[in-house]
C-alpha cells in the first residue's frame, strides 16, 4: 500500500509539473506581448521606472507604497498584488550595475496587468501575495556602479545595517515575514558552467544559513524551486545553468534572509552569446520566475527531490570574449606557440547611459582549459605588429572616407591625425587614432595591454584583432564597435 501511495504522489507531481511546463512554453512564446519596451537597455535609471510605477499605481489590483529612500533621496517602492496567505518577495538591483531582473520585474508586472492567462493568474493571486521591490540601489544605478553612495556593498550590510537601503530591505522582509524570497542579481559574463565551454547564463544558489550548511525545510524548499527552474531553463539554454558555492557569508542578505525563515533563491544573470544588453537573459528571467511563482501557488514543487540540486554544475570562471589558440609569436628572434584570452571591457560614458570598449589581454600561454564566446584556431598563423597608416589625415571625415578593409589588409591598425575633436574620447572607427608625435610601442604581448595585432599566414594578413575584436579579412563585415585614441 505504501508503494502505491508513493507512486500516486509521484504521478500527481509529474502531472502538476507537466501542466506548469505547458504554461512555461506559452510564457516563452508570448513574451513580446509583455516586454516593457521603454527599458530596453541595461543602464536604466530610477527616472526610467518612475512612470511605470505611477502607471501601476493607477491599477486597483496593485498596492504601491514608498517603503524607504536611498542615500541620494530616491524613493524605494514596494509593489504588491494578490490576496493569498503565502508571501513571495522579490527584490532586484541591490547592486546598481545589475539591472537585468529589474527589467524582467516590469515585464512580469505587465503580465499581471494583462487579461491573458486568467486561470493561472487567479490561482496565483488567490494563493499568494507577491511583492516586488525593484531597484533597491537607485543611486548605484545612476552611476552604473555596484555600491551605493556610501561606498557600501549592500549585500554585505545585513548585520550592521548602516545603509538606508539595507534597513529598508530588512524592514520589508520582516514586515512581510515572507515565505519565499527571490534575490535577483547579475553576475560576470565570464562565468561558465563547470567543465563546459558554455556560459553560465543563469546561476542559482539556495544560500546556507550557517557555517555547517545544514538543510532545513526553509532551505530545502529553496533548493526544490531551483531544481524546478533549472529544468525550465534547460529547454531554452541547455547546459548553461550554474550553481554558486554555498559557503556561508554571515554579512550577506541572502544567507541571513534564509536564516530568518524565508526560503531564499538567489538568481544571477550571466552571459549569453551575442546578447550584450542581456535581453534574452531578461526573457529567461521572466519565464523562469513566473513559472516558479506558479509552482509555489500550486505547491507542485513539494515532491521534487533536493538531490537534483547538487547535480547542477557549479560556476567556474574560464570564459573570455575572444580566445586565440595556437598562434605563433616571435619574441627576440625565437618563435613560441601561445594562446591569448581577451575581454572586451566596457567603459561608461560620463552620463552612465551608454559605454565604449577598452579591451585587454587577460591571460596568455596555455589556455587549453579556457573557452571563448568567440574562438579562433590560429595554428599556422603568425602574430604581426599593427603599423601606422603612412599618411597623416586632418579630420574624422578623411578617416571615415577610407576603405577600412583595405587598410587592415595592409596591416595598418593606427591612423595619425593632425588634430582631434575635443568631444571624442575613443575612435568611432575600426582602427586606433594617434597623434602626430605618438610612437607606437613595439608589440610585447602581456596581460593588461590593449589587444591590437594581425594574424598572417604565408605572407598574407587574414585576420585583424583591433581593440580585442576579431576581423576576418576574407569577409566583408568589420564588427569593431570602436577603436582607441592615443594622443
Amino acid at each position: 500500500m505504501k508503494h502505491i501511495l508513493l507512486a500516486l504522489l509521484f504521478l500527481c507531481s509529474i502531472s502538476a509539473l507537466c501542466q506548469t511546463d505547458n504554461i512555461t512554453t506559452q510564457l516563452y512564446d508570448t513574451y513580446e506581448n509583455y516586454k516593457e519596451s521603454t527599458i530596453g537597455k541595461r543602464r536604466i535609471k530610477h527616472a526610467d521606472i518612475q512612470p511605470l510605477i505611477a502607471e501601476i499605481s493607477a491599477n486597483k489590483a496593485f498596492k504601491v507604497s514608498t517603503v524607504g529612500k536611498s542615500i541620494g533621496g530616491k524613493d524605494l517602492s514596494l509593489i504588491s498584488i494578490g490576496s493569498g496567505d503565502t508571501n513571495v518577495f522579490l527584490w532586484s538591483q541591490m547592486h546598481g550595475d545589475e539591472p537585468t531582473a529589474t527589467q524582467a520585474i516590469f515585464d512580469i508586472l505587465n503580465f499581471f496587468e494583462s487579461p491573458d492567462f486568467s486561470k493561472e493568474k487567479e490561482e496565483i493571486l488567490a494563493n499568494l501575495t507577491v511583492h516586488f521591490l525593484p531597484m533597491l540601489n537607485p543611486d548605484g544605478a545612476e552611476l552604473y556602479q555596484r555600491r551605493n553612495l556610501l561606498g557600501v556593498d549592500i549585500n554585505r550590510d545585513a548585520l550592521r545595517l548602516q545603509s538606508p537601503e539595507s534597513q529598508t530591505l530588512k524592514r520589508v522582509r520582516d514586515s512581510l515575514d515572507a515565505d519565499f524570497g527571490f534575490n535577483l542579481h547579475d553576475q560576470s559574463t565570464y562565468y561558465n558552467a563547470e567543465r563546459t565551454e558554455k556560459p553560465a547564463t543563469i546561476s542559482y544558489l539556495a544560500p546556507a544559513y550557517n557555517y555547517e550548511k545544514d538543510i532545513n525545510e526553509t532551505r530545502s524548499n529553496a533548493m526544490k524551486i531551483i531544481v524546478f527552474m533549472n529544468e525550465i531553463l534547460q529547454k531554452y539554454a541547455p547546459g548553461q545553468v550554474g550553481r554558486y558555492n554555498d559557503d556561508f557569508e554571515p554579512r550577506a542578505f541572502g544567507d541571513n534572509i534564509q536564516k530568518w525563515g524565508t526560503s531564499t533563491i538567489l538568481i544571477e544573470s550571466g552571459g549569453y552569446p551575442e546578447d550584450t544588453e542581456k535581453q534574452e537573459i531578461r526573457k529567461l528571467n521572466y519565464v523562469s520566475i513566473l513559472s516558479a511563482i506558479y509552482t509555489i501557488a500550486k505547491k507542485s514543487y513539494e515532491n521534487i527531490a533536493i538531490e537534483e540540486y547538487e547535480k547542477i554544475p557549479e560556476n567556474d570562471r574560464k570564459l573570455f570574449d575572444l580566445k586565440i589558440e595556437g598562434a605563433t609569436y616571435n619574441l627576440k628572434g625565437k618563435n613560441y606557440i601561445i594562446d591569448l584570452g581577451m575581454n572586451q571591457i566596457e567603459v561608461d560614458y560620463p552620463d552612465h547611459k551608454s559605454f565604449w570598449y577598452s579591451s585587454r589581454i587577460l591571460d596568455q600561454g596555455d589556455l587549453s582549459t579556457y573557452s571563448g564566446y568567440e574562438t579562433l584556431d590560429a595554428s599556422g598563423y603568425t602574430i604581426k605588429q599593427a603599423k601606422a597608416y603612412p599618411k597623416t589625415l586632418n579630420s574624422f571625415e578623411e578617416v571615415k572616407a577610407l576603405n577600412f578593409k583595405d587598410v587592415l589588409k595592409q596591416g595598418y591598425g593606427y591612423i595619425r591625425l593632425s588634430s582631434f575633436p575635443s568631444k571624442h574620447i575613443n575612435s568611432p572607427f575600426p582602427v586606433h587614432l594617434i597623434g602626430e608625435k605618438y610612437k607606437i610601442p613595439e608589440l610585447n604581448l602581456m596581460p593588461g595591454i590593449n589587444p591590437t595585432f594581425f594574424l598572417e599566414k604565408a605572407g598574407v594578413i587574414e585576420y585583424a584583432i583591433i581593440n580585442g575584436f576579431l576581423v576576418n579579412l576574407k569577409e566583408n563585415t568589420i564588427n569593431v564597435p570602436n577603436g582607441m585614441i592615443f594622443r
